[in-house]
């Protein structure tokens, strides 16, 4: 017989810029992000408003984030190691890894952190990939907000789907006013 598997969903999801850079979240993201289907939501920060707060706390109580550099909530942290399932995501805003985005210095600040899934943002460039057997994700930027790493970044977030050994990450990208999705499996190392 089979076992019944419970979903455990994390939204990963970042770099909003709201009102500074964005006014909100697209519609057709917003209507995907819907209370009760989520279990967990790791922000990488500069989300820029409580009212974006307000928002992911609508879609899940469960809230992780990070400050980003142009957070005002100063009561956020640098960063964050957060225990979901059998796998640790180890959350940072991004601007503290330099170069930007640079695959060894990813791996250090993995190390640091001892996460099986390090979590990242601040280029607004959607990437996940796995580096010797760990797994690295970038959501972008959730509104298409522009920074001065990528001036007209495709809207996108996160959806990972967080299983006993290993990971269903979803993409979702906003191009021509449609929602497109990328589905990858990540097994863990053994």
């Amino acid at each position: 017989t089979e076992l019944s598997v419970t979903m455990v969903l994390v939204l990963v999801i970042g770099d909003m810029h709201i009102p500074h850079r964005a006014p909100e979240i697209a519609a057709e993201f917003k209507k995907l992000l819907q209370p009760g289907k989520i279990q967990h939501v790791i922000s990488t920060g500069n989300l820029c408003s409580k009212d974006v707060f307000d928002f992911l706390k609508s879609v899940c109580a469960d809230v992780h984030a990070v400050r980003g550099d142009f957070d005002e909530m100063a009561d956020l942290p640098e960063e964050k190691v957060v225990t979901i399932g059998n796998f640790k995501f180890g959350v940072t805003h991004g601007h503290q890894v330099v170069p930007w985005g640079d695959a060894e210095s990813l791996m250090m600040l993995q190390r640091r952190m001892n996460a099986d899934v390090v979590v990242t943002g601040h280029t607004h460039q959607l990437e996940t990939k796995a580096i010797d057997g760990k797994f690295f994700i970038n959501p972008g930027s959730a509104t298409g907000a522009f920074s001065g790493y990528n001036s007209s970044p495709v809207p996108s977030f996160v959806l990972v789907d967080v299983q006993a050994e290993k990971l269903v990450v979803f993409v979702y990208e906003l191009k021509d006013g449609a929602v497109k999705v990328n589905k990858m499996v990540h097994a863990r190392e053994q």
